[in-house]
């Protein structure tokens, strides 16, 4: 679903070079659950938006469901990265001025779409925010927020869904309700990387990669 190969991230900064990627190959089969695991500077975000479609690789190639997603224009690549992965963050990412249901369908606004209000009300509700649905994120608490962006991230239904530090912000009751729908997600046949320092989304896992300096390394 998800394949690396031999790709590099170099940083150009006043400071000099900087190697966030070396050479990462990479295989993630549909439907696995894997996590991805190092300390920090490790390349695990700048491994993360590579295979998303939003970090030009320096070298190498990023292949997603066979297709070479680098290859692609940019509007061709936002289309595809639009329709077959979802994105959670540990800061949210949430548009302030937008109401709830109106960030959650944001996925839509790129290319043509069969998604609608009808599917954002179904996941708003079944993720328990249909009261909050006309709220604005700052009238939201962090576990609200962060089930927005779930909302958001799983509108279309992608293949994939990619997790920056989702629990990041969240206190221990939120950390465990947000890691319940990624494996329920995951249970159902999705393909999930998730990169988090925690532990508690470990049982689930099909695997956990490690990252030192840029390359996997052995636990």
């Amino acid at each position: 679903m998800v394949r690396l190969d031999k790709a590099s991230k170099t940083y150009r900064t006043k400071h000099g070079d900087v190697q966030a990627l070396d050479r990462v190959s990479l295989q993630i089969q549909k439907g696995e659950l894997v996590i991805i695991r190092g300390p920090s500077g490790s390349g695990k975000t700048t491994l993360l938006l590579s295979a998303g479609g939003m970090l030009r690789p320096t070298e190498g190639h990023v292949i997603v469901n066979n297709n070479d997603i680098y290859a692609m224009s940019k509007r061709e690549r936002a289309i595809f990265r639009a329709e077959n992965i979802g994105f959670v963050f540990q800061l949210f990412h949430l548009v302030p001025y937008l109401n709830i249901i109106d960030n959650v369908l944001m996925p839509t606004g790129v290319g043509r779409s069969r998604f609608g209000q009808k599917d954002a009300k179904e996941w708003l509700n079944r993720l328990n925010l249909a009261e909050r649905m006309h709220h604005r994120p700052s009238e939201l608490s962090a576990g609200e927020k962060q089930r927005t962006a779930i909302a958001r991230a799983m509108l279309k239904r992608p293949q994939i869904i990619l997790a920056d530090e989702p629990t990041g912000n969240l206190d221990p009751e939120n950390s465990d309700e947000i890691i319940g729908y990624l494996a329920e997600y995951h249970s159902s046949g999705g393909t999930v990387i998730v990169v988090t320092h925690g532990k508690a989304v470990d049982q689930y896992a099909d695997r956990i990669v490690y990252l030192k300096k840029g390359h996997i390394d052995k636990p």
